[in-house]
């Protein structure tokens, strides 16, 4: 399976079960396994869109591109900007 169709089934599989579309794949990588993949879902629309509360998660497929696992790590808001460590 290629990246792009990884991708692809990612999104479409995890929008299936959260009834949400995901707005980005911000990672993806690939195992011995299949893929992993970080999918950014808008979790609550605000206005002005700066204050929307989005959320990462962490999805496992395996080598035919079906949905194994998924988890949602971090949420944040869409204006949050990640900054390095300071220590």
């Amino acid at each position: 399976m290629s990246a792009a169709a990884a991708i692809r089934s990612a999104m479409e599989q995890l929008s299936e079960l959260l009834g949400r579309a995901p707005e980005s794949v911000s990672s993806l990588k690939p195992t011995d396994q299949g893929w992993e993949a970080d999918v950014e879902v808008l979790e609550l629309e605000r206005i002005p869109e700066t204050t929307s509360v989005m959320a990462s998660y962490q999805v496992v497929l395996d080598q035919e591109g079906q949905l194994v696992s998924y988890k949602r790590g971090r949420r944040y808001t869409r204006s949050q900007v990640d900054r390095p460590d300071r220590r």
